[in-house]
């Protein structure tokens, strides 16, 4: 896969998810960095391409926030129209297929559970939300975030420890009453 050579022509850290499961190709401190904080196991693999499968529902590139906010303009210009590249967090670049994204799954919820765009709200802060917080009738991003999330949102609140999500509830609740 291409990302993959990217990475490995570049000397990042990637990984991938297969069936449930967090695989790399080498044990490297990224590696447990994500592992930790994700709560998951890492499973080595001899080759990451013929380990994924068709089903691998992303790859990510591990690595500092300096290194990831350099490459994130190259990374979307290279795979524009194949690929949705976000961050999560300043430190992982994911890549998913351009069918998949959190504003697809949101739209798929709605529709089984017979909610209207218009009455869906999304709240994020990573990149990576961007396109749910866009697409749901109220898109709400957390102070701080970066500035195309916050161009995405119809408003904003105060982040954790700050009565951000007192002020959201606030605002549904005045709507429903």
């Amino acid at each position: 896969m291409e990302v993959i050579n990217f990475a490995r022509d570049r000397g990042l850290h990637v990984q991938a998810y297969r069936d449930d499961r967090l695989i790399v190709e080498r044990d490297r401190p990224e590696a447990h960095e994500y592992a930790d904080h994700a709560g998951m196991e890492i499973h080595v693999v001899g080759d990451l391409d013929a380990a994924m499968g068709p089903t691998t529902p992303k790859l990510v590139i591990v690595s500092s926030a300096q290194t990831l906010e350099a490459l994130l303009p190259e990374t979307r210009r290279r795979w524009q129209g194949r690929l949705n590249v976000a961050t999560s967090v300043p430190t992982y670049l994911e890549f998913t297929s351009i069918e998949s994204d959190k504003a697809s799954a949101v739209a798929f919820l709605c529709e089984r559970l017979d909610i209207r765009q218009d009455q869906s709200v999304a709240v994020g802060d990573g990149r990576n939300d961007a396109s749910m917080i866009a697409w749901a009738g109220l898109g709400v991003a957390v102070e701080g975030s970066e500035p195309e999330v916050i161009a995405a949102a119809d408003r904003t609140i105060p982040g954790p420890g700050h009565g951000g999500i007192k002020q959201l509830a606030d605002v549904l609740i005045g709507a429903a009453g």
